[in-house]
């Protein structure tokens, strides 16, 4: 069966983008900006981003384009004989399926919030404490989530069941495309608050507070880790769709463009919630140690409720948080989709219908761990917590290191093999003088990252 191909580059450019692109890295990015050390934070944060993220994806998308296959069996392609890096595919597999396990019920609290703002019942709300407990409402109202999970499930696979042209890559497209104009819009309308020059000045003017108050090495430990989590890298996510391009540009290039329009969304988040913060909030964002629901659905919640036309702009930017949500959600599961077409005779729909029922089982034990279940802790954690951790701060880690490991090593696929295919076609290219930060430094960085992110 000839493998499926998107039918145009911006369809790649955009659907890479929207797996990369996730509810983390739109509220998460600002409140750690706005903890450590404001732009200060953000250039370093970026060349993060270029010395680890950009590395990673480019071999990621080799993986995929060189094999032609998904995680499912890519490594088995491209491994010598009597290998067994393909036993990488049940970590990539079981990855993506523990991250659907609670990123769909996350998904359902934004649409949730949708309503709310849509009918204008949370307008009756003004307090972060009155909106804590309408969260906390929210969270408990078991019937309430797992029917709204099932319509999210559903609805995305429902998508992935159309195939990669007709559903995933023109649903995302106009996803990506309206989510893009929904941010630029919001960012306009906050920057022209009454005191958005303040909160700008704050994002964007270098400062060293953050650097006095939680010191040097706590600043660039926050933006190693937070440039390495927003890409979404190492469990194969990415390098599905490199299988489904063809040779014409260049990787580098292409992963290069996908950082840049992940980079920009979470900038451009900041334009939103930093001038609001400082207009209606006297300046307080959040710390570090609240970058969760708690400052999404209580802190942002109450700056809308204050802000004049606030639920027209709570309604636009859940709408907005809704499409991030969605377009992560539709990539995974077409990453999952794509391995169970590998490995099975099955057809889109079948397999479509097989995984809603399995993920929506799946997802049930992060929905209950807020009620019946809410006792059943590991090291402080609660289910979700320990879904992400593990996902976050395990898989995503040792995922990249493999990756890196496989492309760089002769006991992998190989330098040579890898140079070859991140180079081919047209485009930025990746220099051969990387090749020792690439093999040996990026490694030690990459074990560094997975050992503090587990302690």
């Amino acid at each position: 069966m000839q493998r499926e191909k998107f039918s145009s580059r911006l369809g790649f450019i955009l659907i890479s983008a929207g797996c990369a692109i996730g509810l983390g890295n739109v509220y998460r990015f600002p409140i750690m900006t706005g903890s450590y050390g404001g732009a200060l934070f953000v250039l370093i944060y970026i060349g993060f981003l270029l010395l680890m993220g950009l590395p990673i994806m480019t071999m990621e998308l080799s993986v995929g384009r060189a094999s032609q296959r998904s995680i499912a069996s890519s490594f088995d392609v491209l491994e010598k004989p009597g290998q067994k890096w393909h036993w990488l595919k049940y970590m990539g597999v079981s990855g993506n399926y523990l991250l659907m396990m609670f990123y769909t019920t996350i998904s359902a609290w934004m649409v949730i919030y949708f309503y709310k703002y849509l009918s204008g019942s949370i307008m009756h709300y003004s307090t972060v404490q009155e909106l804590g407990d309408v969260f906390g409402g929210v969270v408990s109202n078991t019937g309430l989530l797992i029917g709204v999970n099932a319509l999210v499930i559903g609805i995305c696979f429902g998508i992935c069941s159309l195939g990669l042209q007709n559903g995933v890559e023109k649903i995302t497209k106009v996803m990506m495309i309206a989510l893009l104009a929904l941010m630029i819009g919001l960012a306009i309308y906050c920057c022209t608050l009454s005191n958005a020059k303040a909160g700008l000045e704050f994002y964007l003017i270098p400062n060293l507070d953050g650097i006095k108050t939680h010191g040097i090495w706590t600043v660039i430990s926050a933006a190693m880790g937070q440039s390495f989590f927003t890409l979404s890298i190492g469990i194969g996510s990415i390098a599905i769709f490199g299988s489904y391009i063809g040779k014409d540009r260049s990787l580098t290039g292409e992963a290069l463009t996908i950082l840049s329009l992940d980079t920009f969304v979470a900038l451009m988040s900041g334009l939103i919630i930093f001038p609001a913060c400082f207009t209606y909030n006297n300046g307080v964002t959040a710390d570090a140690s609240t970058v969760g629901a708690s400052f999404l659905f209580t802190t942002l919640s109450s700056i809308f409720n204050s802000m004049p036309g606030g639920r027209v702009i709570g309604t636009l930017f859940f709408v907005f948080m809704i499409f991030a949500a969605f377009s992560t959600v539709i990539a995974v599961f077409e990453n999952i989709m794509s391995f169970w077409l590998e490995l099975t005779k099955m057809k889109r729909g079948k397999i479509a219908l097989i995984n809603i029922i399995l993920i929506f089982a799946l997802s049930l034990p992060c929905i209950l761990g807020f009620t019946v279940w809410n006792d059943f802790q590991i090291a402080g954690k609660g289910i979700m917590d320990l879904e992400d951790f593990t996902v976050s701060n395990i898989m995503l880690p040792l995922g990249s290191l493999f990756y890196v490991l496989f492309c760089t090593s002769r006991y992998g696929w190989g330098w040579n093999k890898y140079f070859a295919e991140v180079n081919g076609g047209k485009g930025l290219k990746m220099a051969k003088w990387l090749r020792p930060y690439l093999s040996y430094v990026l490694p030690v960085i990459l074990l560094i990252v997975f050992i503090v992110s587990v302690l």
